[in-house]
C-alpha cells in the first residue's frame, strides 16, 4: 500500500463515520450534552476540551493501529495496549458496554416517538431495533457507507438547532449558567466536576470506537488517511456539542428535567422545526445503534453466515426488552457514567505502548 496516498473522499467518509458512531441517541436527543456538558454551564467549555484533546489522540491510535495490525478479531486491539489478561477483560467488558449502549439506543428511539409523536415507546424501539438488524446482516462496508453519509448532516442540523437557540435568546446562556451554578435546580449529571464528567465521557467513547475503528483502518488506503479522518471527525463532533451545549444553556430552566431536551428547543425556535429534528434525532440514533450491534455480533461469529444472523437478531429482540423497561434519562446516566470510568484506565496503557516505542525508535 501507498503510505501517503490519500482519498479526501475517503478523508470524510472515515470522519463521517466517527462522528455519526458517537451521535446516537444520547447526544442527538441532547441529553448526552445536558449530563455531560452543560450541567457544568460555563466549565462545560473544559469538559469539551478535554474531550477534544482525548479524541484526536486516541482516535489517531486506534484507526491507524488497526491499519497496521490488521487484527483478525478487532477487539485484539486492547490485548495490543494492554497485553493478555488485562486486555482480555477489557474486550469482554467494552462488549458487554456496547451491548448496553445499545439498549441505550433503543430506548432514546422509544423516548422521542413518546415525547414528540405521543406514540406507544415500544413503537420507537422496535422499528429501530428492526432497522439495525438489517443493516448489520448487511456488512460492516455498508455500515461505514451508510453512517458516513448520514452523520454529517446530523452534525449540521444538530448544530443548527443549537445555534439557532443562541441566536434567538443569546442572554439565556449566561441565565442558564448563573441557574447552574446557583445550586437551585436538581439536575440529573455525570461526575461530580467537569474533570471528572470529561474523564467519564471519554471513558465510555473510547469503549464504544476501539474495535469499530480498528475495523474502518482496514478500509483506508494509508495512515494519513485514516488519520486525517478521524481528526476532523473529533473536531466537528467536540464542536457541535459546544454550540448545542451553548443552546441547552438558553432554556436550561425548561428543559433540564426532559427526556429529550434538544426537542424543547427546536419548538421553542419553530413548531414545525420539531417534526423534522425528531426524525434527525431518530436518524441519528440509528446511525450509532447499527455499529454498536455490529460490534457485539461481530465478537462472537462471522459476518455473513446463519449463526451472525441469528445472534444479531437475538441480540437486538433482548436489548429492546429492557430498553422498554428503564426509563431513558437514568438508562443514560447510569451506563455512561459508571462504564466511563471504567473505560478511562484504557488510555493510560495506551499512553505507556506510545511511550514505548518512541523510545524504541529514538
Amino acid at each position: 500500500m501507498n503510505e501517503n496516498k490519500v482519498s479526501w473522499g475517503n478523508v470524510l467518509k472515515f470522519a463521517g463515520a466517527f462522528i455519526a458512531y458517537l451521535i446516537g441517541a444520547g447526544f442527538a436527543t441532547g441529553q448526552e450534552v445536558l449530563q455531560y456538558f452543560a450541567s457544568y454551564g460555563y466549565q462545560g467549555l473544559l469538559v469539551a476540551a478535554f474531550v477534544l484533546l482525548c479524541f484526536v489522540y486516541v482516535g489517531y491510535e486506534f484507526i491507524v493501529t488497526g491499519y497496521s495490525e490488521r487484527f483478525a478479531n478487532t477487539n485484539d486491539i486492547y490485548r495490543h495496549y494492554c497485553g493478555k489478561y488485562i486486555g482480555g477483560f477489557y474486550d469482554y467488558f467494552s462488549i458487554a458496554f456496547i451491548f448496553m449502549s445499545y439498549i441505550v439506543m433503543l430506548g432514546g428511539a422509544g423516548a422521542t416517538v413518546n415525547q414528540y409523536y405521543h406514540l406507544s415507546p415500544v413503537i420507537g424501539s422496535i422499528v429501530m431495533m428492526i432497522l439495525s438488524v438489517v443493516t448489520v446482516v448487511c456488512g460492516l462496508g455498508r455500515i461505514v457507507e451508510v453512517i458516513g453519509s448520514i452523520g454529517p448532516l446530523i452534525v449540521v442540523i444538530a448544530i443548527g438547532v443549537g445555534l439557532g437557540g443562541i441566536v434567538k435568546n443569546p442572554a439565556g446562556i449566561s441565565e442558564g449558567a448563573a441557574l447552574v451554578s446557583s445550586g437551585a435546580l436538581e439536575i440529573t449529571k455525570v461526575g461530580s466536576n467537569w474533570l471528572m464528567s470529561g474523564t467519564s465521557y471519554v471513558g465510555f467513547c473510547m469503549l464504544w470506537l476501539a474495535a469499530f475503528l480498528a475495523a474502518m483502518g482496514t478500509k483506508a488506503n494509508s495512515k494519513e488517511e485514516a488519520a486525517l479522518g478521524t481528526t476532523f471527525g473529533a473536531i466537528a463532533f467536540v464542536g457541535g456539542a459546544v454550540v448545542l451545549m451553548f443552546g441547552l444553556l438558553t432554556c436550561f430552566k425548561d428543559l433540564y428535567a426532559s427526556d429529550i431536551p434538544s426537542l424543547i428547543i427546536a419548538e421553542k425556535l419553530w413548531p414545525p422545526l420539531a417534526s423534522v429534528f425528531s426524525a434527525i434525532i431518530l436518524a441519528g440514533i440509528y446511525t450509532t445503534a447499527v455499529p454498536l450491534l455490529w460490534s457485539v455480533s461481530a465478537r462472537f461469529a462471522q459476518e455473513k453466515t446463519t449463526k451472525f444472523y441469528g445472534l444479531t437478531a437475538a441480540l437486538a429482540a433482548v436489548a429492546c426488552f429492557v430498553a422498554l423497561k428503564l426509563p431513558f434519562r437514568q438508562i443514560v446516566n447510569v451506563i455512561y457514567g459508571i462504564n466511563g470510568y471504567v473505560g478511562i484506565l484504557l488510555i493510560l496503557f495506551m499512553l505507556a505502548k506510545t511511550f514505548r516505542l518512541a523510545k524504541k525508535m529514538r
